[in-house]
């Protein structure tokens, strides 16, 4: 105070009544009180905008997990997480951690950590491993032509036991596919050159006995090299190629030695039913002969009705679809597709497994009768 008396004089001194400092006073506690509003006002934004932040982080999350699933589980847009199974959910997961927290995403997707490491460790190890490499030994040396089925009864015959739908999965996962179906046929009818025969067959392929009722027919293939030609016998018992033939030509000759050789391989007592369509290598005087004067019964279809001979026509079916359709034979020649489709016939009798027979190729099938040795 002596100082301020000594610089401004007494006369410059001021005084303020109680009433001033009173107001001023007041002013003070409202600025105080005002800063106190507004630093709660900021505490509470600012939790505010913590909250929106997580709600976005959160959706987004929840956006990234539905994109996630409609491209790896395939799931369209219509897609509920609730519904979506552990396996899928961890799938899900795996391609989110690195951007995401492991516990945020369980916690969104509803899932246990325990059950989120059990599917992890599931998925990295294949119970199916051996099976699956079995598999596709099996389909490579059919060359394609088995599907599931035959595959499971292949498996099934060596003393595993394992489901057909399991067999499916892993050829679906393994890509292999059997050869399609398609169906091409070679026409051989001429006309009526000789008198009808009756359909003593009449699509009844059951036979309890082999050498009981023979079914033949002839197909074509036509590959760059040239045309080629198959006839075969075919026993009703259990679906045996009897004998065959190939050539290059339809004629006489090729099923004249056919039926030959089939004869050649009949007992005493055997005089079964051949059965053909109303082609015209079945009509001329050569094979009339053969079959009347060794005491067979001839069997013609209807005309232009394949349904009568189908389980010769099934035969052609499964051969071409195997062994002939779905490949290039453009560097091949004749006499090669013919070793080929000589040694396809051979496998059919000798290996290739029918369902219909347990599981058994025909000549393990009569085998197992004692019909053979």
């Amino acid at each position: 105070y002596h100082w301020k008396d000594k610089l401004l004089g007494k006369e410059n001194k001021i005084t303020m009544s109680k009433k001033s400092v009173n107001s001023k006073s007041n002013k003070v506690a409202d600025v105080k009180v005002s800063a106190k509003d507004l630093l709660q006002d900021k505490a509470s934004l600012e939790k505010q905008v913590k909250d929106l932040e997580k709600d976005i982080r959160r959706l987004k999350l929840e956006k990234d997990i539905l994109q996630e699933a409609a491209k790896v589980i395939k799931k369209d847009q219509g897609i509920n997480l609730s519904s979506l199974t552990n396996r899928e959910k961890a799938i899900i997961i795996n391609a989110l951690r690195d951007r995401y927290i492991l516990k945020y995403l369980l916690d969104i997707l509803n899932m246990a950590k325990s059950s989120y490491c059990y599917q992890i460790n599931s998925m990295n190890h294949d119970k199916y491993e051996g099976l699956r490499s079995y598999v596709k030994n099996v389909f490579n040396e059919a060359k394609g032509r088995y599907g599931y089925r035959r595959i499971h009864s292949v498996i099934k015959t060596s003393g595993i036991i394992v489901s057909e739908k399991v067999v499916r999965k892993i050829m679906k996962e393994e890509q292999l596919i059997a050869n399609p179906v398609q169906n091409k046929k070679y026409n051989s009818y001429r006309g009526e050159i000789s008198p009808e025969v009756a359909n003593v067959i009449e699509r009844n392929f059951h036979t309890d006995k082999p050498n009981t009722k023979w079914l033949t027919d002839i197909t074509e293939f036509r590959i760059p090299a040239g045309k080629i030609y198959l006839s075969p016998i075919i026993d009703c018992f259990d679906g045996l190629p009897v004998s065959w033939t190939i050539g290059t030509t339809p004629d006489a000759n090729l099923v004249n030695t056919m039926l030959d050789e089939a004869i050649s391989i009949l007992e005493t007592n055997e005089k079964p039913i051949v059965h053909s369509d109303r082609g015209c290598h079945y009509r001329w005087p050569g094979w009339i002969e053969r079959i009347e004067g060794n005491g067979l019964k001839r069997s013609m279809s209807r005309k232009g009705c394949s349904p009568d001979n189908s389980a010769c026509e099934g035969f052609f079916g499964r051969l071409k679809n195997e062994m002939f359709y779905g490949y290039s034979w453009s560097d091949v020649s004749i006499n090669q597709f013919i070793e080929v489709l000589d040694k396809y016939i051979i496998w059919y009798a000798e290996k290739r497994i029918k369902i219909s027979l347990g599981g058994m190729s025909p000549l393990d099938y009569r085998r197992s009768l004692g019909l053979i040795v």
